[in-house]
């Protein structure tokens, strides 16, 4: 055998990777070893393959996704361009917390008008997105309406009902409703009943204000709310400036799921 070849073991120290990382890039193709014994299924690699494993580590400690490393090592130009609108995407992310956490600092939760108001049942066509927690809601909100307009009749009225689960979890479930007429194959019936609802006027990033200081309205006059929360889109952010969007939120006080 070469005795260029090193163990897998010993290859792993000079890359500063473990060996459970070496196979794992072997099975996605970004580092295949030199060698692989047919009859014992050992790994083997050459010093000069160092350098790609350091740079594959390099990459990951700036949490570039694996899916884009193997781009980066082939020199595509679109991989920066990627990471770029990623990183970017997430300090706007962290920007909008920090500017909730500004406001909770100097405000609390913010003293809201709140109405109790009677919803109609409300027929509509439902598309879901997982959301892996609360920073990822507005994805899942957008990737949903998306789907709804793209089957909607151009020209026709728009009215989306943005449903969210009462409590934030890791792993949770959106649901968006476009309004329909009656007999709409597929469609469900949102409940009616009595509603807190109260106004949003203002980008969608900040709204999580304005359903916890609802939801503290509830709690301080004694009365139990139950999910989803609701919001009525009533601006189109299309032609709306974020500051100016306006959206009706509301917590339901009685019982109600969709009925189909």
């Amino acid at each position: 055998m070469d005795e260029e070849l090193l163990p897998i073991g010993r290859f792993a120290r000079l890359g500063r990777l473990s060996v459970k990382q070496l196979r794992r890039y072997d099975e996605l193709g970004l580092l295949r070893p030199a060698y692989v014994d047919q009859e014992t299924g050992y790994r083997y690699y050459r010093a000069s393959q160092a350098r790609q494993a350091l740079s594959i580590g390099l990459l990951r400690s700036l949490d570039v996704p694996l899916a884009v490393v193997g781009q980066v090592l082939a020199g595509s130009a679109q991989a920066l361009e990627g990471v770029r609108r990623q990183l970017e995407e997430e300090l706007a992310r962290r920007r909008r917390t920090l500017g909730v956490l500004e406001r909770v600092m100097a405000e609390g939760l913010p003293e809201i008008a709140v109405r109790v108001v009677e919803e109609e049942p409300l027929r509509v066509v439902l598309e879901r997105e997982p959301a892996a927690g609360m920073e990822d809601v507005g994805r899942a909100t957008s990737a949903a309406v998306a789907r709804l307009l793209a089957g909607h009749a151009a020209g026709g009225p728009v009215r989306l009902v943005g449903l969210f689960p009462l409590d934030v979890a890791e792993a949770m479930q959106v649901e968006v409703g476009l309004a329909v007429e009656e007999g709409r194959a597929g469609s469900v019936v949102l409940p009616g009943g009595r509603f807190a609802c109260a106004t949003h006027v203002g980008a969608y990033e900040q709204m999580s204000l304005t359903v916890h200081g609802l939801l503290a309205w509830c709690a301080e006059r004694g009365k139990e709310v139950r999910g989803p929360v609701r919001e009525v889109y009533v601006s189109d952010p299309a032609v709306t400036a974020p500051g100016e969007l306006v959206t009706e939120v509301l917590v339901p006080l009685e019982d109600g799921t969709p009925t189909r």
